[in-house]
C-alpha cells in the first residue's frame, strides 16, 4: 500500500463543463479515444478549457464555495468545456480531511486523516453526494491524471518513474475503467529515444515521454509550456522558437509512435509580461493546436495556467488570468473555444 496510496493522492480531475450527459457513446457518456483522437458519440471531440488548482480548497468551505460557480460560469461564458483541478493534499491544497470524512460516511472505518494514503476508496469510488454518482461511474469526468508533473532527477535512467506509472495506471484501470488517464507529464524525452533529448531544455527529470505514454493503460499523453521558466536568460525569439519546436515534436510523437491523442495541459505566462504579451503567447499556442486539430492531428485541446474568481488576490503565482477584468484575454480565449469547438 506504501505506493499504491500515490494513485489517490496524486490524482488530478478534468471535469468536463456543459457536456451533454445524456449523449451515450461507447462506454456510456465517457469520452473516450480512437486511435489519436478523442471521441464522443463516435465522433472526433475537442475542447478548450482552463486550470483552476484551488477549486476543490473554495468549494470544501461554504464561506468560499460561490469562488467555484462564478469561476464555472464565467469559463462557459467565454466557451470553455474542461477545467483541470487537483484532487489531493499538496501543501495545504486539498482535502485529506474531507476525504477521510466522506469514507467515514460510506461505512468506512478510518482512525485517522492519514488513513488518506492508504484507503482507496477516497477518491474514485466516492458517491457524490449531490448526484449520488459514483465518481468512477461520472461521465461529467473527463479523465484522472496520476500526478501533476512527477519528476524523479534521482534516477535519469527514467526506471523508476516507468515502473511507477506501470503500477499505478494499472490500479487506477482496475477500479475505473471508464475514464481516460494519463500520466500528468511535462513532455520530457528520456533514455528509450535518446536522440529525442535534444529537444528538452537542456536537463532531464527521470520521465520519458515515449516509454512513459507507451504503457497500454496510458490513454493520452500531455505536455507543458513554460519557456520562460525552462530557458531563462533567453529572448522573446529563442523562446517562441522552443514553444513551436516543443509543440510540433510532441504532436508527431503522439501520432506516429504512440498513436495516442495530445492535450497542451498547461501554459502561461507570469505578471513579469504585460497583458498584450500574454495575449500573443496564449493566441501562438492555440494556433498551433487548432492547427493540428483542423487537419485530424492529435492535438485534442489545451488548457492554460490558471483561471482565478475576483478576490482571490492572496492566491496569486502570477499567471492568474481573472477574466472579468482581462477583457482581451478572455476575448483570445472565447476565439479559440468557438473554432476549436466548432469541428466537434
Amino acid at each position: 500500500m506504501g505506493r499504491k496510496c500515490l494513485a489517490i493522492v496524486s490524482i488530478i480531475v478534468f471535469a468536463a463543463l456543459l457536456m451533454a450527459t445524456s449523449a451515450r457513446p461507447t462506454l456510456g457518456g465517457f469520452v473516450g479515444t480512437r486511435g489519436s483522437q478523442f471521441v464522443l458519440n463516435g465522433r472526433p471531440f475537442y475542447f478548450n478549457g482552463f486550470n483552476s488548482y484551488w477549486l476543490m480548497y473554495m468549494a470544501s468551505d461554504n464561506s468560499t464555495r460561490d469562488k467555484v460557480s462564478e469561476t464555472f460560469a464565467q469559463a462557459s461564458k467565454y466557451g470553455m468545456n474542461v477545467a483541470r483541478t487537483w484532487a489531493f493534499s499538496d501543501g495545504g491544497f486539498g482535502g485529506k480531511r474531507q476525504y477521510v470524512q466522506w469514507a467515514r460516511y460510506q461505512g468506512q472505518y478510518m482512525n485517522n486523516d492519514d488513513d488518506f494514503f492508504t484507503n482507496s476508496i477516497t477518491v474514485l469510488t466516492r458517491i457524490n453526494s449531490i448526484s449520488g454518482v459514483a465518481y468512477k461511474d461520472d461521465s461529467t469526468i473527463l479523465a484522472w491524471e496520476l500526478m501533476n508533473e512527477p519528476r524523479c532527477q534521482s534516477d535519469l535512467s527514467g526506471k523508476a518513474i516507468q515502473d511507477w506509472v506501470a503500477e499505478m495506471a494499472g490500479y487506477v484501470k482496475s477500479i475505473d475503467i471508464n475514464h481516460l488517464l494519463d500520466i500528468g507529464l511535462e513532455g520530457f524525452y528520456g533514455e528509450s529515444m535518446p536522440e529525442k533529448k535534444q529537444n528538452n531544455p537542456g536537463y532531464e527529470v527521470g520521465t520519458d515521454f515515449i516509454s512513459n505514454n507507451r504503457i497500454p493503460q496510458v490513454d493520452f499523453t500531455t505536455i507543458h509550456l513554460y519557456p520562460d521558466q525552462w530557458v531563462p536568460g533567453s529572448n522573446d525569439e529563442v523562446q517562441d522558437e522552443f514553444v513551436q519546436k516543443w509543440i510540433q515534436e510532441h504532436i508527431d510523437d503522439s501520432k506516429k509512435i504512440l498513436g495516442k491523442p495530445l492535450l497542451v495541459t498547461e501554459f502561461g505566462k507570469s505578471s513579469g509580461y504585460d497583458v498584450a504579451k500574454r495575449d500573443a503567447y496564449l493566441a501562438e499556442i492555440f494556433n498551433s493546436v487548432y492547427s493540428c486539430a483542423r487537419s485530424g492531428g492529435p492535438c485534442g485541446g489545451a488548457l492554460f495556467w490558471q483561471v482565478m474568481a475576483l478576490g482571490m488576490e492572496n492566491w496569486s503565482d502570477g499567471y492568474e488570468v481573472v477574466l472579468e477584468q482581462s477583457p482581451s484575454t478572455a476575448n483570445v480565449i472565447d476565439q479559440q473555444s468557438r473554432r476549436i469547438t466548432s469541428l466537434n
